[in-house]
């Protein structure tokens, strides 16, 4: 693209709007493009602000490191590269180990990944695939290791991301610097790059 679809508001007097990048800087060190997009129409913003902390609330077992886990292996399943970077990013902010995050793509086999965090990205690759490759065999293993609640919480997070990947590429949202640090730091060996988020 020569340019994102729609391009993020940046009115510094807008109060809410200065509200949501606040919260942000909070949890990213950076408030995502995607926000300022979505505050075209400030109620999509919101809705969605309250949909990702109900989500992204830890209830039990479910931790925020492998929440954001669960993300990436959700956005790198979609093909989206700026969910990628970002979720990466928290996923680093949020207490990932650094050996995991180094070997996030082989997670299947990497000895730094317990059985049950195999089970829920497992579970995040399959149901963000087109068409759904949830089977009874990745329900059973599920079961084995986590409660319902449990994984309502991981399919939340997975069904989040399945509406941020869609957003980010369809506009075609610009990558922030800190971002793309974070892509390149863990990403790029693996054949990450910024794709259509750069311009």
């Amino acid at each position: 693209m020569k340019r994102p679809l729609v391009y993020p508001k940046s009115s510094n007097d807008d109060i809410e709007l200065q509200k949501l990048i606040e919260f942000y800087k909070e949890t990213l060190g950076f408030c995502p493009n995607s926000i300022k997009t979505m505050h075209i129409r400030p109620h999509i913003a919101y809705a969605f602000i309250e949909m990702n902390k109900a989500i992204m609330e830890n209830k039990g077992r479910v931790s925020s490191a492998l929440k954001r886990m669960i993300a990436y292996i959700s956005s790198n399943a979609a093909g989206c590269r700026y969910c990628q970077a970002h979720t990466i990013r928290a996923a680093e902010r949020y207490g990932t180990e650094k050996e995991q995050l180094e070997n996030i793509w082989e997670y299947k086999t990497h000895p730094s990944f317990s059985d049950s965090e195999r089970i829920a990205l497992d579970f995040a690759l399959a149901s963000s695939t087109i068409p759904n490759n949830v089977d009874d065999i990745i329900a059973e293993n599920l079961r084995k290791y986590w409660c319902e609640g449990e994984i309502v919480e991981m399919l939340g997070v997975i069904s989040l991301f399945g509406y941020l990947n869609r957003w980010n590429d369809s506009v075609g949202t610009e990558m922030e610097d800190g971002a793309i640090e974070s892509g390149e730091k863990y990403l790029k060996q693996k054949g990450w790059g910024t794709g259509k988020h750069k311009y």
